[in-house]
């Protein structure tokens, strides 16, 4: 079974092998991703919990999934397991994400710029619906977006200085 961040390949299937493990130990499974670096594979599971991930809770999640990942044996190539937090910066890709974090500062690069050049968003998460992003931006203009055309959304904190600077 193969394929980089398929919904019904090795992201799936070891999302779902890793969900009951995480809980026993308290944790959610945030997001897994299999992805390709230079030349080697890396499988990243990324862990949360209310008031975050140590490195004890990645290390207890690594142990628990090890083993049951050999015997799925759900990656053929040798690849790296990496257990982590998503962070304070953390990615948003899943509808429950969009649903946690409404109304909350976040920052989104597009694959490909807006009418008026645009690349770079920052502002408040207003909306998302079947697919469909709403940012009310800095600006104060509310644009509306597929996910798809977004690279990707990522989380802000309320006094973090703007790297993300509207272009």
């Amino acid at each position: 079974m193969a394929g980089k961040g398929k919904e019904g390949g090795v992201s799936a299937a070891v999302r779902k092998l890793a969900l009951p493990y995480a809980q026993q130990l308290g944790l959610s499974v945030w997001d897994v991703r299999y992805e390709k670096e230079g030349g080697a594979w890396y499988l990243r599971i990324f862990i949360d919990k209310p008031g975050g991930v140590g490195i004890d809770d990645c290390e207890a999640m690594s142990r628990a999934v090890n083993g049951p990942l050999d015997e799925l044996d759900p990656i053929r190539e040798s690849y790296c397991l990496e257990v982590s937090s998503p962070g304070m910066n953390r990615e948003l890709r899943r509808d429950e994400h969009f649903a946690a974090y409404l109304g909350s500062r976040v920052a989104v690069r597009l694959i490909r710029p807006l009418q008026d050049g645009t690349r770079n968003l920052t502002g408040l998460l207003a909306g998302y619906e079947g697919g469909e992003l709403k940012i009310t931006a800095d600006s104060g203009e509310t644009v509306g977006l597929p996910l798809r055309d977004a690279a990707w959304v990522r989380l802000l904190e309320e006094d973090e200085l703007e790297e993300y600077e509207e272009t």
